[in-house]
């Protein structure tokens, strides 16, 4: 009989993506006990009390800050994500970030907002504000991108495609997203180069300890008198005292962000949205069918794509029985466990293993049955995390 799963929900998860578990296999929904995996969007997991039992997370977003990684890491349980499922919606908000600011969208609709009088009145008010918010076209101006995954390729192409000058930074672009950028987008070494050059800049990086506050005072200061920053990274990316220094001098003309904070509630320069950026139809549905189909895989067949923290390990069956191993990357691991298998008379099909920083995940296919007493001597190895048998479905 094939091995049935527990699926906790701890936020509203697209149905879309949901109905991707089948039910004769999996008991789904937010009041599960003692669950398998865990599905989660923005829920704060950081003091949740996470049970042993618990083999997969998976966020159904980009950012993995509200889930203890480290801690997850400790037990040898995969948190994947769902990179680029919503990279349309968020392009979008950019672009309309971007128009919002250059139109002096903002005062202008509130400029409306505050008219009185007959529409006579309203008119000849219009006629004699409207100068205050004239802005400036995107042809021909320069949008600097730090960050070129999967958003930042997509903001470019669509900035170039307006007719803007396209300058790009990302010092650890990935081997895809550069086949995706557009040969167009002139390359900089460093964000000091992108803050001189762009009248526009988008931030697109993880929050990291090394890219929080990365747009600080000091680089503030190398960008264009009147640039326009925007931000639908990351609260944190951005110092928000620094942007207000610069709002104040004028030296930056407008902020536009997905994060709203009280310092920057009511600013007129600022532009803060309430967390848009996945915030579609498209995008929940997106996101939820990748992330749950990488968990309904790994609880499965054991193969891991898009964890944050262990590398991409994707092996197909090439026999019945399959063995997942998590373990410290330290030497000689895949010979104890090759040994533990050949003692006890099994022959190894097939083996892929591959290693992330301190992480390692070894994937066995196995000719014929593998005791109980062989994954007990496997989770005995120091250093071995944890041990699942995937024997496939009426084995």
């Amino acid at each position: 009989m094939a091995e049935t799963f527990r699926v906790l929900t701890l936020n509203s998860i697209s149905g879309v993506g949901l109905k991707r578990l089948p039910a004769e296999r999996y008991t789904c929904g937010s009041q599960v006990d003692d669950p398998d995996a865990i599905l989660v969007r923005s829920q704060d997991m950081h003091s949740m009390d996470i049970r042993p039992r618990v083999k997969a997370i998976g966020r159904a977003g980009a950012g993995v800050n509200n889930i203890p990684v480290e801690k997850m890491s400790r037990r040898g349980v995969p948190v994947f994500n769902a990179p680029g499922a919503n990279a349309n919606a968020v392009k979008e908000l950019v672009v309309a970030g971007m128009l919002i600011a250059a139109r002096n969208l903002t005062p202008a609709l509130k400029f409306v907002d505050g008219l009185n009088g007959d529409d006579k009145t309203i008119d000849r008010t219009v006629e004699d504000g409207k100068k205050h918010f004239a802005g400036l076209e995107l042809p021909h101006h320069t949008l600097g991108v730090i960050g070129l995954g999967k958003v930042g390729s997509l903001v470019a192409d669509t900035a170039i495609k307006l007719g803007m000058n396209v300058l790009g930074y990302d010092p650890e672009i990935t081997v895809d997203a550069a086949w995706s950028l557009p040969a167009q987008v002139r390359k900089a070494h460093s964000i000091e180069e992108v803050l001189k050059a762009a009248d526009f800049v988008t931030l697109h990086v993880p929050l990291l300890a090394v890219t929080r506050n990365m747009i600080n005072a000091e680089r503030i200061k190398l960008m264009k008198k009147g640039g326009i920053l925007l931000n639908f990274s990351r609260d944190g990316i951005v110092d928000n005292d620094a942007v207000l220094e610069a709002l104040a001098t004028s030296h930056v003309r407008s902020y536009v962000c997905d994060f709203p904070a009280q310092k920057l509630v009511g600013h007129p320069r600022v532009v803060a949205l309430p967390h848009l950026g996945a915030s579609t139809r498209e995008a929940e549905d997106n996101c939820a069918v990748m992330v749950v189909d990488q968990v309904r895989d790994f609880l499965e067949n054991g193969n891991i794509l898009n964890a944050v923290n262990f590398p991409d390990v994707v092996m197909a069956r090439e026999a019945p029985f399959r063995v997942g191993i998590t373990n410290a990357n330290v030497p000689n691991m895949v010979g104890q466990i090759s040994t533990a298998m050949a003692k006890a008379g099994l022959n190894i099909h097939n083996m892929l293993n591959k290693s992330k920083g301190d992480m390692a995940y070894t994937l066995l296919d196995v000719d014929s049955k593998v005791p109980g007493k062989v994954i007990g001597q496997i989770d005995g190895i120091e250093g071995v995390l944890s041990v699942r048998y995937l024997p496939a479905e009426g084995k």
